[in-house]
């Protein structure tokens, strides 16, 4: 069963403002390949002190941001699941890793909570070390999530 994401993120904040670890399904392809949306499920925790480049973070992204302009229709907060890729001053820009271009943005106001493990449907966990690695591939991305949607998902669905 699917919650809208206006329902479900601000009950999922709730739960990790008071200290407790989440767990939840995101949708979408934005993180590929490391996390499949509608497949793959993710287990939040609170952030503790400040969020570092590499970090996976629920966040609700801010007006201005690339996403959000594109989806300036919609009347409700807009979040997403997307790596910290650099901090500037006081602002946190985020981008998934299956995405070639746009960058979200969002203070320390719509900062949510930070990954803390992916699991595949078999309940095996996927290391967060890869992604980090993934940030500094961004040359070769285009050509990489090529080949991975082209032939790895063929073979593993």
């Amino acid at each position: 069963m699917k919650i809208a994401n206006d329902i479900l993120i601000p009950e999922l904040a709730r739960l990790l403002a008071e200290g407790k670890e989440v767990r939840f399904t995101p949708s979408g392809v934005s993180m590929r390949p490391f996390i499949e949306g509608d497949r793959d499920s993710v287990i939040l925790s609170p952030i503790v002190g400040q969020p570092r480049v590499g970090d996976i973070l629920l966040v609700q992204i801010e007006n201005n941001s690339q996403f959000s302009i594109l989806h300036s229709q919609f009347s409700t907060p807009t979040y997403v699941l997307h790596r910290l890729i650099r901090i500037e001053g006081e602002t946190f820009v985020l981008q998934g890793d299956g995405n070639l271009m746009g960058e979200e943005t969002c203070t320390g106001e719509g900062l949510i909570g930070r990954v803390t493990a992916i699991e595949s449907p078999s309940g095996s966990r996927k290391p967060l070390t890869r992604g980090r690695l993934w940030h500094f591939l961004f040359p070769l991305r285009r050509w990489l999530l090529k080949i991975y949607r082209h032939s790895l998902l063929k073979w593993c669905y």
